[in-house]
């Protein structure tokens, strides 16, 4: 059983700051990549950023300056990433979804992508 939890969030006015966390736990052998997408009303869900398990991050062009993505590690498991979200802005309301590329300690040679529950980004004008 692997959980992806995410915390943080709110309203914020535009300009603002905002950090979200994201948590992995369970059975986990490995974690790759970690990314954050969000989906706003009536849109598809989009990638914002990435950190790869060496460390390389990917931003969409849209946060590139503003948000900064990081990955923590507590007892060389590097299953926490956050998402610090800076001069926000109107459009970058949202629910923002935690990902995880993992692979569980009862099947290693197989990678699976789980997602978190979702934690609502609101910017307010």
């Amino acid at each position: 059983q692997v959980q992806v939890v995410e915390s943080g969030g709110g309203l914020v006015q535009a300009g603002g700051s905002l950090r979200l966390s994201c948590a992995a736990s369970g059975s986990i052998f490995s974690i790759n990549t970690m990314a954050w997408y969000r989906q706003a009303p009536g849109k598809q869900r989009e990638l914002v950023a990435s950190v790869t398990q060496g460390g390389s991050t990917s931003y969409a062009d849209s946060v590139k300056g503003r948000f900064s993505i990081s990955r923590i590690s507590v007892d060389n498991a590097k299953r926490t990433v956050s998402l610090q979200m800076n001069t926000l802005k109107p459009e970058d309301t949202a629910v923002y979804y935690c990902n995880a590329k993992i692979r569980l300690v009862t099947s290693i040679t197989n990678e699976n992508t789980y997602w978190g529950q979702g934690a609502q980004v609101t910017v307010s004008s």
